[in-house]
């Protein structure tokens, strides 16, 4: 369990995020077209999952449209924002803000999401919606950055997860042996 802010107040999440080095956990979401997308159909590329509370606080919002703008350049990386929030206000409200970088993602259906992430919120105003995070994944869906926000009301420190994304890289095993020869 961690523990945030709200305002100031102590709220708390359900666990604690994945730790960096540790593969990411298995997880199924709701796209805006009601399919399902899991974390397997993601291997292979970089994933940047931004995970917040809901798209109606204003905060949320613009996070999600700093990522839109700081990923453009990103094309191997999939720019994931995970909340509560039914599908379609998500689809929504990408659409009313011209954006076309970030993949939106419902937890809706799939509350095990938030306990695997532990960024459920266990109590507060704002409780069974998740905390403010985000979790840089590598192509081999290893975590390489998480951030939990220690205040609800604050936006995450955007540089240092696209500075995680961009750089982080780990060599193939093939490349691995061929420097040992």
């Amino acid at each position: 369990m961690a523990t945030i802010t709200l305002g100031g107040n102590p709220v708390h999440t359900c666990g604690e995020l994945p730790l960096p080095g540790h593969a990411t956990p298995f997880f199924t979401l709701t796209r805006d077209d009601l399919s399902e997308l899991t974390s397997v159909e993601l291997e292979g590329r970089r994933v940047l999952l931004s995970i917040f509370p809901s798209l109606d606080t204003p905060t949320c919002a613009e996070s999600v449209r700093k990522f839109n703008h700081l990923t453009t350049d990103l094309a191997d990386t999939v720019m994931l924002c995970v909340s509560m929030d039914l599908p379609f206000a998500q689809a929504q409200f990408c659409g009313a803000q011209q954006l076309d970088r970030v993949v939106t993602a419902s937890a809706f259906r799939h509350p095990d999401f938030g306990r695997a992430f532990g960024v459920t919120l266990v109590d507060g105003p704002m409780r069974g919606l998740f905390a403010r995070a985000v979790v840089a994944l590598d192509e081999n869906g290893t975590v390489v950055h998480t951030e939990l926000v220690p205040e609800l009301m604050r936006e995450p420190d955007y540089d240092l997860a696209i500075h995680a994304i961009r750089n982080h890289h780990h060599p193939c095993p093939e490349d691995a042996l061929e420097s040992t020869e």
